[in-house]
């Protein structure tokens, strides 16, 4: 008798139905995954452990960091605050700055200290990227190996890529695709950090906001290179996946880039971040075994000027440039 109760409970619609909602909720607002990513890898001890014990890079980071910001700022925190001291008072009109003012407003700091803190923190940053970068991509992995197990979830939980939507979005602007893929490689982020976004520095605050929104798709993306990987999915279907969620990928990236940009701090959320990145995976796929399954059905579009209905199975499809001209004449 109670067997047959417990049973009935673990397949109860009722709780299938609220556990899809949430996820729905969860997938409606993917920045929340940066949130949860981080409070796991601080608070989870299935987490936190292997993923800095099997690294060592926290021992690294505790002994490396105090010892690099004490000799940096020793030897260079004068000069360099001379440097933008000098820049600043000859190019107020380009920057808009003064010594403390930005844009003729009162500022409660120095802008020159301000700048500076920041380039020393930028370059200590880099330094212990480039000595800690083996240690670091470990924990990267082992914080997304770490989360998909603690789903219960085996490489065959990813399955074949599925269309979601009934008409998939063409890929004909080359440029935008091109783009997202360039922002999230290493040297497409290099490039933004320090040529893009090198004026913008000066400005408290607004470089790492602009760097974030700038990377905010190809940050994502590469954050779900793993994903894509393990459904063996083709260039030309993530380039659709991505693009059919765009607005999730631009503020699920925009919101990792933010924390990732920070100085210092930044490297532990660039590890948290992929924790919250395999959770946003493991709902996403969860949709995919859905749509697979016949449980949803293909989603159709809206209509609008550029679309039109075709008689044949498909419903929905683009409408050919080509074609409407040739009505038009």
């Amino acid at each position: 008798m109670s067997t047959n109760t417990i049973g009935t409970s673990q397949h109860d619609p009722t709780n299938t139905d609220i556990s899809r909602t949430v996820r729905n909720e969860r997938l409606a607002f993917p920045p929340i995954y940066v949130v949860v990513g981080a409070y796991r890898l601080l608070t989870d001890k299935n987490l936190y452990v292997p993923t800095w014990e099997k690294s060592h890079a926290k021992e690294v980071i505790d002994i490396a960091y105090p010892t690099l910001r004490g000799l940096q700022a020793a030897f260079t925190f004068n000069v360099q605050r001379k440097f933008v001291e000098i820049f600043l008072r000859n190019s107020p009109r380009v920057t808009g700055l003064s010594n403390d003012t930005l844009f003729g407003y009162q500022l409660p700091f120095s802008i020159t200290t301000y700048a500076t803190l920041l380039f020393l923190s930028d370059q200590i940053t880099y330094i212990i990227r480039v000595f800690l970068a083996k240690n670091l991509r470990i924990a990267r992995d082992r914080a997304w190996d770490h989360t998909v197990r603690s789903r219960g979830k085996g490489p065959e939980f990813w399955g074949p890529y599925v269309e979601e939507f009934a008409v998939p979005p063409n890929l004909r602007q080359k440029g935008e695709s091109t783009w997202e893929s360039f922002a999230g490689s290493f040297i497409g982020r290099f490039f933004i950090r320090r040529a893009v976004l090198l004026p913008l520095n000066f400005y408290p605050f607004v470089g790492i906001a602009v760097g974030a929104y700038l990377k905010a798709v190809g940050a994502a993306r590469h954050l779900h290179r793993r994903y894509f990987e393990a459904k063996k999915m083709t260039k030309d279907q993530i380039s659709i996946f991505v693009k059919e969620r765009k607005p999730q990928y631009i503020s699920f990236g925009f919101a990792a880039s933010l924390l990732e940009g920070l100085p210092i701090v930044g490297l532990v959320f660039s590890i948290s971040n992929r924790a919250g990145a395999a959770m946003w995976a493991h709902d996403l796929e969860k949709r995919q075994h859905e749509f697979a399954s016949g449980q949803l059905s293909p989603i159709m579009p809206t209509p609008n000027p550029d679309t039109e209905l075709r008689p044949m199975v498909g419903g929905w499809q683009d409408a050919d440039p080509d074609s409407a001209m040739k009505k038009e004449l």
